[in-house]
């Protein structure tokens, strides 16, 4: 069957069975009778899938989306096709793959958005999608070919998703790209009618999906997962005619491999990020670039890196005039560039970061110094870090030894990987631990929350009064590194990231304070105050109820709290006469 001919069977939200698929098990999602439509699965993990290819008289070309009524605005499919391609100069030949991540244009929310923002809110934040931004997902391939008048095969198969999973997808394109570029169109299809019977993308839950012959066995991390744990995943008898790949992460890049060629300022690479530096990453090609930056915003983890970042940035971004001006100052953001003209572009920029040809993790490089700004001049220079920029706090030479000794020893490069985000973790954590601890005395008591008053407020973040409490509980209590912590936070409280980081907390605490609201209100005899005020005093109340019970969806309240508020209106309502009942019980549905 023909891509076009299977869209012209679903329709746009059509109801229609997979074609010579056996019916997938309904899904419905919690408190609605809205069954899963056909494309909802595959929207669940995919917004779309597109081939790019060059021709000769209109270059990179979307030659096909799937499915084909999957919404790209024209600056996204040109965004697509820039970004498909590695610069001419990188010279890829064969297959190559990296990621890049480009601005949605527009909003659209999918038939079962609901569903998904419930997903959304069980991940850690770090892994929250973010709905301003789409991820690209390439597997370029050139080679030869006498037959075609470029006398090079090029194209590009593209995964555009919302989810940052990283290797994830990685691991799926390996595994279709090759064949479909054999295969072509029919094997497509049949690939993305396997992704629309996976099972939906939740946390905490071991996923199967079956895709070409294989299956991959994933767990999506929870917001309840201990930071820096992996959990196993137990292997299940397959079928013999069936090969599993089991995951033991859906997201993280290999840390170590990328951190190399800036081995010595890993310190250094984790202030900057944190403070939300502007930084450039300049490398030989789209996969050491991508791999690079994705490297860098996963070094502060489990903190959310809040500001922008682009693993692939090329001349053709619809940001470029945006994120090279010499107007003003280069904004937070981090950008992947393989391009030598972004070396003249960029100069302007305090921080950059130049690597070679990322070696295996066997080679280490020898201790280099960080370059003054001035001696980079073009893509040609020398690898290494170039900035002006002094560390808050002193270098940890216990973690470069350790890296070291593994080196000599031959360890496996996961397990210095391992070691190094333990390390990043740790550092984080001691970071941000006497924040997290300052923040939570912010919140009222709960003696303070009465079920007849709004909600109390939280107090203000005061800077010099969290300054004040780094002297008895601030990060030496569980870090040995010595420094400059106190101008390492203030720089920090001025961030991006900081700003991203406690309008969260506040959220969440606010959310958690109508909470308690909630359930205190759930506590009293509502039916008794009922009848002590009059019918207009009632209804009002019963209003207020109904417009909680709307809300109580998101909040973090007690389990049973809710049906608990629906038996409290639903008795208020039948101790009331009958005109006002038959209007109540209409009022607020849906």
């Amino acid at each position: 069957m023909s891509l076009r001919k299977r869209d012209e069977i679903d329709g746009v939200g059509g109801s229609a069975k997979l074609a010579g698929s056996p019916e997938a098990p309904e899904e419905r999602v919690p408190g609605r009778c809205l069954s899963l439509l056909p494309w909802d699965r595959f929207s669940a993990w995919l917004h779309c899938v597109c081939v790019v290819g060059f021709d000769l008289e209109l270059g990179q070309a979307v030659e096909v989306v799937y499915p084909q009524h999957a919404k790209l605005s024209d600056k996204e499919k040109t965004n697509i096709c820039y970004l498909s391609f590695p610069d001419s100069n990188s010279g890829c030949l064969g297959d190559t793959q990296f990621c890049f991540r480009f601005r949605q244009s527009s909003s659209r929310k999918l038939s079962w958005h609901c569903l998904l923002d419930q997903f959304d809110r069980d991940l850690p934040i770090y892994l929250k999608k973010d709905p301003a931004y789409y991820y690209g997902y390439v597997y370029f391939r050139q080679v030869q070919d006498k037959t075609l008048k470029r006398g090079y095969f090029q194209k590009s198969l593209v995964l555009v998703s919302k989810l940052p999973y990283i290797h994830f997808f990685h691991i799926v394109l390996g595994h279709i790209a090759p064949e479909y570029f054999e295969k072509n169109e029919p094997f497509l299809e049949a690939a993305c009618s396997d992704i629309d019977r996976w099972p939906s993308p939740v946390p905490g839950k071991t996923l199967h999906l079956p895709i070409m012959g294989i299956v991959i066995k994933v767990r999506i991390p929870t917001c309840h997962d201990k930071p820096g744990t992996t959990e196993v995943l137990q292997t299940a008898h397959q079928p013999a005619t069936q090969i599993s790949i089991a995951l033991p992460t859906i997201h993280e890049v290999d840390l170590f491999r990328c951190f190399l060629p800036v081995f010595f300022h890993i310190q250094m690479l984790w202030e900057l990020v944190l403070l939300g530096e502007p930084l450039v990453v300049m490398a030989p090609s789209p996969s050491e670039s991508s791999e690079t930056v994705l490297a860098l915003v996963s070094c502060i983890s489990p903190l959310k890196y809040y500001s922008d970042f682009r693993p692939y940035f090329t001349i053709h971004d619809s940001e470029f005039k945006e994120y090279t001006t010499r107007t003003q100052a280069p904004p937070s953001v981090i950008l992947g560039v393989t391009n030598p003209f972004f070396a003249k572009t960029l100069q302007h920029w305090p921080h950059i970061i130049r690597i070679g040809d990322i070696k295996l993790a066997g080679e280490i490089p020898k201790q280099v110094k960080v370059k003054k700004l001035k001696n980079l001049k073009t893509l040609d220079s020398k690898p290494g870090v170039y900035t002006s920029y002094k560390p808050y706090l002193n270098r940890d030479e216990d973690i470069i030894k350790q890296l070291q000794k593994g080196v000599q020893q031959k360890r496996p490069a996961e397990a210095q990987s391992i070691i190094l985000r333990r390390y990043f973790l740790e550092l984080t954590q001691s970071f941000i631990i006497p924040l997290e601890r300052y923040v939570a005395s912010l919140m009222p008591l709960q003696k303070s929350i009465s079920p007849w008053k709004s909600p109390p407020q939280l107090k203000p973040f005061n800077q010099e009064e969290f300054m004040k409490t780094l002297e008895k509980a601030g990060p030496q209590l569980t870090s040995r590194l010595k420094g400059d912590w106190i101008g390492l936070y203030r720089h920090f409280l001025k961030s991006p990231n900081f700003d991203g980081w406690f309008r969260t907390r506040r959220k969440d605490m606010t959310q958690k304070l109508e909470a308690l609201h909630l359930e205190a209100l759930c506590n009293e005899d509502l039916l008794f105050w009922s009848q002590k005020h009059s019918e207009v005093e009632t209804v009002d109340l019963v209003l207020k109820l109904k417009d909680k019970l709307a809300d109580g969806e998101n909040l973090p309240a007690k389990p049973g709290t809710m049906e608990k508020l629906q038996t409290h209106i639903d008795s208020i309502i039948l101790a009331l006469p009958e005109d006002l009942q038959g209007i109540l019980i209409k009022t607020g549905k849906t």
